[in-house]
């Protein structure tokens, strides 16, 4: 629904989200420009006033600032986010929907669960998703680091795929039994990562489908 890069006819901008459709909706993260998230959402046929709840991977603005677009399409929305959020953050979203604060590993929704908060200075949550092939990991930042992110998720299944934005990852290795590998947004290695697997991996971009 919006990263730094976009394919042709929609917006492309610093900061990224992604829209999971299974039993429910759910939107992972909100981009920067709320405007810029409704326009993508509408030229996808998307309508993001039907999401059933919103999940927050961290407090960087690049990842929440359209938030409020969304809460003025919405007043009925569920909206997790890690406890470490600013009280002045977390009041503003409980005046507008139902804030749900998350601290520890929790299932969410039917087949879907959150890491919990991981990291030291930049706290963040990825989520887990339940599929046919093993669990997918959408990450926001991998902040805390996208190995420790997928030890963590172990638990839930062998992992199917990750996507979302793996930052400066590096230890390219850990990617080797993965079959689907998307990054996106902020990955500083998409190249490197492409080269090494180049069947499994598949660059993200604004627009893209993925059916697993």
């Amino acid at each position: 629904m919006y990263d730094n890069e976009a394919k042709e006819g929609l917006g492309k901008g610093h900061g990224f989200s992604c829209l999971v459709e299974n039993e429910n909706k759910t939107l992972i993260d909100t981009g920067r420009d709320g405007h810029l998230l409704l326009s993508n959402a509408e030229k996808l046929g998307v309508s993001l006033g039907e999401v059933d709840s919103i999940f927050l991977t961290h407090s960087h603005w690049d990842h929440i600032g359209g938030l409020p677009a969304i809460l003025n399409l919405n007043r009925d929305l569920e909206v997790f986010c890690p406890k470490s959020f600013s009280d002045k953050f977390k009041d503003e979203v409980k005046a507008r929907a139902q804030l749900r604060e998350v601290s520890t590993e929790t299932e969410i929704a039917e087949g879907v669960y959150t890491t919990g908060e991981l990291g030291k200075d930049i706290k963040e949550q990825s989520i887990i998703l339940e599929s046919k092939r093993g669990i997918v990991i959408v990450t926001g930042c991998s902040h805390p680091g996208l190995g420790l992110i997928l030890d963590r998720s172990l638990k839930f299944g062998n992992v199917y795929g990750v996507v979302g934005g793996f930052h400066g990852f590096n230890q390219y290795h850990i990617l080797r039994e993965i079959r689907l590998i998307v990054p996106c947004h902020c990955t500083q290695h998409k190249k490197e990562i492409k080269g090494l697997y180049p069947k499994n991996c598949e660059i993200g971009f604004a627009g893209k489908i993925i059916e697993i």
